[in-house]
């Protein structure tokens, strides 16, 4: 029997017009993919995610989270400094929580251009790591 799984969808809305389709493509693959969208949340920006993220990785009805979003480059290194930052912090959360956060976050550093090219692979790519993890956690049961 194959396995269900339940994601919760955490979208930056920075740069809505990517994170937008993001999203819509990686509804698409979870539910090709078998699993139940539990829960969507949308957050200002990809800075943001963290407190959002911690909130929806304690609920019962959540295995694991994908989160979706680009970030562009600006004039500074600002970039780099949130991508950092919430790379870092995602995966402490999941480590804490026990539980599997796809990081679907396109950048730093890339052009509009570049964050339009990685929609597809990003959101795509992010379902398949939740669900992949989810499938070798359960072999370690």
């Amino acid at each position: 029997m194959k396995e269900s799984y339940n994601l919760a969808f955490l979208v930056s809305q920075t740069n809505y017009d990517h994170t937008y389709l993001m999203e819509m493509r990686a509804k698409d693959h979870a539910e090709f993919l078998g699993c139940n969208i539990t829960k969507i949340a949308h957050v200002p920006g990809a800075y943001d995610m963290p407190i959002v993220l911690k909130k929806l990785l304690s609920l019962d009805s959540v295995d694991a989270v994908v989160t979706l979003g680009t970030i562009i480059k600006g004039e500074s290194n600002h970039d780099e400094l949130i991508a950092a930052q919430v790379a870092r912090k995602v995966t402490d959360l999941s480590l804490e929580f026990n539980k599997p956060v796809a990081l679907g976050i396109s950048g730093p550093g890339l052009t509009m251009m570049q964050s339009k090219a990685r929609i597809e692979s990003f959101a795509t790519k992010a379902v398949e790591a939740a669900v992949k993890l989810l499938k070798e956690l359960k072999k370690l049961e």
